[in-house]
């Protein structure tokens, strides 16, 4: 399974970016789809979740409100819809998959199974 997210950029504070992620290799819909981010000296950490047939989205605290997860299961595309964006969003966000028989959505990443590389957001004036 090959996972490739792209969208990233630079954007000013209060602004909007939607990362994609395409998912080849393998049955979509047998993976709830995550995307993580990593920030320069921090640990990565979860930012938001969908199951497998998209009824059930987790995020993170800091994201609620302002970020969206959605999918595409007739295009193998997993988005992640960023509004009113803060310095403290900066990093490279990563799509990943976890191969599962249920509709839960874990937040821990060694639950998922395959990564994409990778996608630079800067949030910056």
């Amino acid at each position: 399974v090959q996972l490739q997210a792209s969208g990233g950029g630079l954007v000013q504070p209060g602004g909007s970016l939607r990362l994609s992620c395409a998912v080849s290799g393998g049955t979509f819909t047998d993976y709830a789809m995550g995307w993580f981010r990593q920030a320069p000296g921090k640990e990565r950490e979860f930012v938001a979740g969908i199951s497998r047939g998209g009824k059930r989205t987790d995020y993170q605290q800091s994201v609620k409100g302002r970020f969206a997860i959605s999918r595409d299961n007739a295009k193998n595309l997993v988005f992640l819809q960023m509004n009113s964006l803060k310095p403290e969003d900066t990093a490279v966000y990563y799509c990943a998959a976890d191969f599962t028989v249920t509709g839960v959505v874990y937040t821990t990443d060694h639950r998922y199974d395959y990564w994409g590389r990778g996608t630079q957001v800067t949030v910056s004036s």
